[in-house]
């Protein structure tokens, strides 16, 4: 049976962390551990939080395409490929904030040299026990 994205977006409550895939500037690909701040209302978008010099936000402004893995329990996990955008707007940034945040980030969304990526999802491959799947957002 073919799951759909709320299907998806409950099973993805309980993992806090996913890795963010980019491609480098010669081509590589990089993967890093991020926080989705349990923000799991999905609906194709996933923001993050980190620094506008971090490697990922240069590799964005390189190549826009990204990938996302989850691994969830009972042999549940997903893979999401998109586009990713940087934005260093304070607006968005509220939009977005939880207070865990604060521990990374001393002085909140006013932090200098915050960034958050904004990765818009348009493909989701999944895997749930021995069914597997795919959405196209």
């Amino acid at each position: 049976m073919s799951k759909n994205i709320s299907y998806l977006a409950e099973k993805m409550r309980d993992i806090d962390i996913c890795m963010l895939m980019t491609h480098t500037k010669n081509g590589a690909i990089a993967g890093r551990p991020m926080s989705n701040n349990r923000q799991v209302d999905y609906d194709g978008d996933s923001y993050f939080f980190t620094w506008d010099d971090a490697h990922m936000v240069a590799d964005i402004g390189g190549n826009s395409k990204v990938a996302l893995t989850f691994q969830g329990e009972k042999a549940f996990a997903i893979s999401l490929e998109g586009k990713a955008e940087v934005i260093k707007d304070k607006k968005k940034f509220e939009e977005h904030w939880t207070p865990d945040l604060d521990d990374w980030f001393k002085d909140g969304v006013d932090t200098k040299g915050l960034a958050m990526i904004k990765v818009h999802a348009d493909r989701a491959h999944y895997w749930d026990g021995e069914e597997e799947g795919e959405i196209k957002l």
